[in-house]
């Protein structure tokens, strides 16, 4: 961040409370923070928990997990509710959170979680999907963006799946 998001005035970096340097805008005589935004990405599992919904949007052929933002006054575990709604369809019975790691290209805070849907039937799902189906875990790896984020967080569920998860070792889902 150079410009100052109030006033537009150029930022110099300046000593904070023990934060280090960050960007400070003289004429507000105020610091401001980096700003990105948050998001949540999910691997829904069915209730066996050996299938994966994977998805295809935004004309692209490669597979990821469905994602969204989390909106302002919204929290992480509401987002992932509504996005799954919203775009497959699908009401979330449970899930996990797993891990987040920051996503450069789009300056965002992924939080990726695991969830669980109560049906497989992908009837209802939205026109922001161009395609969504149910793969097993070995599939799911191999059909996965290779090198992308989404993979990095896929293997990491997989992984712990093959633990020997079960349906109520995850938080139940409230609306």
């Amino acid at each position: 961040m150079k410009f100052c998001l109030e006033c537009g005035s150029r930022l110099v970096l300046k000593e904070c409370n023990g934060e280090g340097e960050v960007p400070y805008c003289e004429s507000c005589a105020a610091f401001r923070f980096p700003v990105f935004s948050t998001a949540m990405s999910t691997a829904v599992l069915n209730r066996e928990l050996d299938r994966i919904l994977l998805i295809q949007q935004y004309n692209r052929k490669d597979y990821i997990l469905l994602a969204g933002y989390v909106n302002k006054g919204e929290n992480a575990e509401a987002a992932l509710i509504r996005e799954v709604q919203e775009e497959a369809g699908l009401e979330i019975i449970a899930y996990e959170y797993m891990r987040s790691q920051y996503f450069a290209p789009s300056n965002t805070l992924m939080l990726n979680f695991i969830s669980v849907a109560d049906t497989e039937d992908l009837s209802a799902m939205s026109a922001e999907l161009d395609h969504a189906a149910w793969f097993t875990l070995d599939e799911a790896a191999d059909a996965i963006l290779e090198g992308s984020l989404a993979e990095s967080f896929l293997l990491t569920i997989i992984g712990k799946l093959r633990q020997g998860r079960t349906l109520e070792s995850f938080t139940a889902a409230s609306r």
